[in-house]
């Protein structure tokens, strides 16, 4: 079958259309026939190199991506689920599994034309929306509804959401400002227009000043800061004492770092796996999205053979949303 992948590890240039073996559903798993597959900087990770470590005696090509959306075309025996073959699905798909002995087994990301999945791991997609559309949707959405179930703020808190312009920030806007939340958002004056349609309640200039921003109206800190742009620690000081504050990254990942603070602040570091497999979780991000409480954010759609243009202008910045590659 068709898919995306690498031999060696390298800039957005070593992607390439490969031709891997085509996987069939076992007992308890669905195959989707993958029309949209989401580009994220996770897919990074493995295209660079980062993670190569965990692919050592794996055979190359290996195959980045975390968001797939498409068609029920297979079932497995003895599975257990409400899903027919012909249905429009999305599904988050972790391209290692990591086990409790801190591990992880490499199984493929979704940049293929047909992916096997535990039938957990997939739900429909939101009615009216197409496959590009629901591809945006899993990872992002269950990355930001972790970090706002683990907050657990009551309506009415105050939440810095940093980098509220991105897919990750802005559904994390959404879902804040959706359970009452004040929520303030940092915005280049291009996107102030954009994070304000998101839910955002207050906008200060994003840049090095967006501490003393957001001091300058809440002078004691914000209940939480959410750091969905890995600005750094220095963000530590717009949390008022004894708050919140959430980073997207590992200390030892790339972008990662310490948070460490004396102000009795407690430090969150949502891990999108603990949502693997979660049905429920997944489903909620269908409802929401089908209610229109989060938006699909799509920056531009390509076809497979694209991808290495698409990791390119993702690593550049600026984007708005994601590249979504078809298959």
């Amino acid at each position: 079958m068709k898919a995306v992948g690498l031999h060696e590890f390298g800039g957005p240039e070593v992607l390439r259309v490969v031709d891997v073996p085509e996987p069939h559903a076992g007992p308890g798993q669905v195959r989707v026939r993958v029309h949209a597959a989401a580009v994220n900087p996770a897919d990074v990770l493995i295209r660079n190199g980062t993670q190569e470590w965990a692919l050592e005696g794996v055979p190359a090509p290996y195959v980045p991506g975390m968001d797939v959306a498409g068609v029920v075309d297979e079932i497995g025996p003895d599975t257990d689920t409400g899903l027919r073959v012909g249905d429009p699905v999305m599904a988050m798909l972790l391209p290692f599994l990591p086990a409790d002995d801190g591990t992880v087994a490499y199984r493929g990301g979704g940049y293929v034309q047909y992916a096997v999945l535990p039938a957990t791991s997939v739900v429909r997609a939101p009615d009216g929306f197409g496959h590009e559309a629901a591809a945006t949707l899993p990872m992002n959405g269950l990355t930001a509804l972790l970090a706002f179930d683990q907050l657990g703020l009551p309506p009415g808190s105050t939440l810095a959401v940093i980098g509220a312009a991105g897919a990750l920030g802005g559904y994390l806007v959404q879902l804040a400002a959706h359970a009452g939340l004040t929520v303030i958002a940092d915005a280049a004056p291009a996107d102030e227009q954009l994070v304000r349609e998101l839910g955002a309640t207050e906008v200060v200039p994003r840049g090095p000043e967006v501490v003393d921003n957001i001091r300058a109206r809440y002078p004691d800190g914000v209940d939480a800061v959410a750091d969905t742009a890995l600005v750094g620690p220095r963000l530590l000081d717009a949390v008022r004492d004894g708050g919140t504050f959430i980073r997207f990254r590992q200390t030892e990942e790339p972008g990662g770092y310490t948070a460490d603070s004396t102000r009795g602040i407690r430090v969150l570091s949502p891990f999108v796996p603990e949502y693997d497999g979660r049905t429920d979780k997944l489903d909620e991000i269908r409802r929401l999205a089908g209610s229109g409480v989060l938006t699909p954010r799509i920056a531009e759609v390509m076809p497979a053979d694209r991808a290495s243009e698409a990791h390119r202008r993702l690593e550049e910045g600026g984007v708005r949303g994601r590249f979504v590659l078809t298959f």
